[in-house]
């Protein structure tokens, strides 16, 4: 993966960063950086997708230098539908990064990859809020999967725009104003050539959050 890369290339500057207190941005740091500029700035991401859409050829899409394309489901229409989406959507608050959701989210990144499988049910059958459990945590959690790519930019764009699911599932739990914290893992995938896996929660563990009442006097 890109981020592997650079570590083993720039051994001299990651060694510089490590003893300056400063650390390498990862990709999982790169994909919650650019989700959280997403729920900060709904609006300001509806422009980027304008340009976007600027490279549909009918349903393939031309990225600059890429002279193959990608076939779409949608189209530019599934985009203009985010536009439409982002440019209503009110700005949110910044997802913390929460240690058992990324734990969760590193592991069923890595097997789904070696096994070059696809959804939200792991091979034993478990859902995510099964695997969060498995970590120490609850079962209150939402899950969003982005396929072939090791670009932030493209997994979140993936995950926004959701080119062929119907509910539009992934954008919803990006934009879901109880989920305060995430985690994310990425990894190689055997069909997909990457995977990139999001948990997301109200509550850095996934448990249920407490409310609290105050005492009558």
């Amino acid at each position: 993966m890109r981020f592997r890369v650079f570590a083993i290339c720039a051994s001299p500057f990651v060694w510089l960063l490590a003893a300056s207190g400063l650390h390498a941005q990862t990709l999982e740091d790169a994909v919650l950086e650019r989700i959280n500029a997403l729920r900060a700035n709904p609006r300001a991401y509806a422009e980027q997708l304008r340009v976007y859409r600027s490279y549909f050829d009918g349903e393939i899409v031309y990225m600059p230098g890429d002279y193959n394309g990608i076939l779409t489901k949608e189209g530019v229409a599934v985009v203009d539908e985010t536009i439409a989406f982002l440019e209503a959507q009110p700005p949110l608050p910044p997802l913390a990064s929460a240690q058992i959701l990324a734990s969760t989210a590193a592991d069923f990144s890595h097997e789904q990859g070696a096994l070059g499988a696809r959804g939200h049910l792991g091979a034993d059958g478990s859902a995510p809020g099964d695997r969060v459990k498995r970590h120490g945590g609850g079962i209150y959690v939402g899950e969003a999967i982005a396929y072939g790519f090791d670009d932030a930019d493209e997994i979140v764009r993936q995950m926004v725009v959701d080119d062929g699911v119907r509910d539009r599932g992934h954008r919803k739990l990006l934009f879901d104003k109880n989920f305060r914290f995430a985690g994310i893992g990425c990894a190689t995938h055997a069909r997909m050539d990457y995977i990139c896996v999001v948990n997301l929660s109200a509550t850095p563990d996934g448990r249920p959050m407490r409310v609290r009442y105050a005492q009558q006097r």
